[in-house]
């Protein structure tokens, strides 16, 4: 079975993945005792997801899938987008960015409250690599709901009036960005490299 690196330590993201990509042994940062942490410093999410399989894979000599996500915020042209994670700072919660968000929402109703979620996943070996791209379609709820998921799963409400933190991990792995992203991959690295060897 071909060992691929997960450039991440987050466990809710490594446990997506591997739910969604079987039939890899998919390994993480912790898994091979690397602690690099790779800069996410460009303008777009295929930008960082790129600049992360790179480094890592030429790091550990091993093909490494790296990805990046974010959630778009229509009103705002994207906001917070490649800036999900460290809008207010490297060190503040998911649960703070979300109140945050909510904050500055508080007086939006219905079309203003548009968002999406996007994703890029990056598989990278020996210099060669292809980018995977899924997006889902959303508005802002206006409190936080549910308790399975992570980042700003409790935010972020679907067409069905659910949040990610409402559905189930099988449900959401169903309709995930995450799961759109990884699908275009696989079939693009099946049409131009002939798959993961």
């Amino acid at each position: 079975m071909k060992k691929i690196i997960v450039a991440t330590n987050n466990e809710g993201k490594l446990k997506e993945i591997q739910d969604i990509l079987k039939g890899y042994q998919l390994l993480s940062l912790k898994d091979v005792n690397c602690h690099v942490e790779v800069e996410e410093n460009k303008e777009t999410f295929e930008g960082n997801s790129l600049k992360k399989a790179q480094e890592i894979a030429e790091i550990l000599h091993m093909p490494c899938i790296a990805d990046d996500s974010g959630l778009c915020i229509d009103i705002y042209d994207g906001w917070p987008g490649v800036h999900t994670a460290r809008f207010l700072g490297e060190n503040a919660t998911a649960k703070e960015r979300n109140i945050y968000i909510l904050e500055k929402m508080k007086t939006l109703k219905g079309k203003e409250r548009k968002a999406s979620v996007k994703c890029c996943i990056t598989y990278y070996e020996n210099g060669n690599y292809v980018v995977g791209k899924g997006e889902i379609q959303g508005r802002i709820a206006e409190s936080p709901r549910g308790n399975n998921g992570f980042g700003f799963d409790e935010i972020f409400e679907l067409e069905d009036g659910r949040t990610y933190a409402e559905l189930s991990s099988e449900e959401k792995n169903h309709v995930s960005h995450r799961r759109l992203a990884l699908q275009d991959l696989v079939i693009k690295l099946e049409n131009h490299i002939g798959g993961i060897k």
